[in-house]
């Protein structure tokens, strides 16, 4: 078995990469087969273990993702999510390759994004709102600045420190682009085209009224019921809801459960996948529609990004 760190995956595999091989799948998905991801939890909050299995029979390959989240892992300077990927040679049997997957995991969570607006938001988006600046953000702006001509960024986070932080570590990095840390959500709310909130948050980070029209939202942080990022006030008035994984969403993103409940919109009613989006190149909206993107993970997509590095790492 081959092992690849971090470092190596990052050298070789990029946004572009992810982008490209999620869509690529989305072609061939009748050839993919997988069981809905095991959550253990292992304390209070967010602190959980996740396992994630998939195979793909035209390649004959197949892999298990091992997630483990840790809250309080900052005070002690580690990450709060690790992972692990490992990719079995299903004609023999072997596991050929293991790589470090907490990179893979932003990567392709930031790819969904990216995709997502590509094709829901408007093209001539240009102002970035970025609600919660931990280990996703990064990757977040990657896939958004991958597929709209963004031209600011505003950051806000609960700990405002935290977005001085992260402003500092990648300003330089994008030049071309203006970087602003807010402490009032509200305006960073009403000044974004796109609003990419990715925070684990029990409560909405946001105010539904304060959504201007033509905003696309992707919300990537609440992947358990308990968790509620995003005002679901907000979901009557949007023309288009896509989900990237519908039982998935059914099953752990906490602000559509209650939603549903409450009568303010129903997973009947939901207007597509990802999936579906990508295959057709575009979606019906006008200038002034609302559009909303709700990611939780799945394991095909975990698939995608492997593979992808895979073969990269075999050329």
């Amino acid at each position: 078995m081959k092992v690849f760190t971090e470092n190596e995956v990052m050298t070789t595999y990029h946004m572009s990469d992810a982008i490209q091989d999620i869509e690529n799948l989305f072609q061939n998905i009748d050839e993919v087969s997988q069981t809905s991801r095991i959550v253990i939890p292992t304390g209070e909050g967010a602190k959980s273990m996740l396992y994630m299995p998939c195979i793909h029979q035209g390649k004959q390959q197949g892999i298990i993702k091992i997630t483990s989240i840790t809250p309080e892992n900052p005070k002690h300077h580690r990450p709060t999510t690790q992972a692990n990927i490992v990719i079995t040679d299903l004609t023999t049997g072997e596991h050929v390759a293991s790589m470090d997957g907490s990179y893979l995991t932003r990567l392709r969570t930031g790819a969904l994004s990216g995709i997502a607006t590509k094709y829901m938001s408007r093209p001539d988006s240009e102002v970035l709102g970025m609600i919660g600046t931990g280990g996703m953000a990064y990757e977040q702006l990657l896939g958004n600045l991958a597929v709209r001509p963004i031209k600011k960024v505003l950051l806000f986070n609960r700990t405002t420190e935290k977005a001085h932080d992260f402003k500092s570590r990648i300003a330089d990095k994008h030049s071309n682009i203006t970087f602003e840390v807010v402490s009032d959500v509200s305006e960073l709310v009403k000044q974004s085209d796109i609003i990419n909130c990715q925070t684990k948050s029990l409560t909405p980070v946001f105010n539904a009224n304060d959504v201007k029209d033509g905003t696309h939202i992707n919300g990537i942080g609440s992947y358990r019921p308990e968790m509620k990022e995003m005002d679901n006030e907000l979901f009557p008035q949007a023309t288009q809801i896509v989900f990237d994984d519908l039982e998935g969403v059914k099953e752990e993103a906490g602000e559509f459960i209650e939603a549903d409940e409450k009568g303010l919109f129903s997973f009947d009613a939901h207007n597509d996948d990802l999936k579906g989006v990508s295959l057709k190149g575009e979606i019906q909206r006008q200038d002034k529609d609302i559009t909303i993107f709700k990611c939780v993970g799945a394991a095909h997509f975990d698939l995608a990004v492997a593979l992808g590095a895979w073969e990269k790492f075999n050329k």
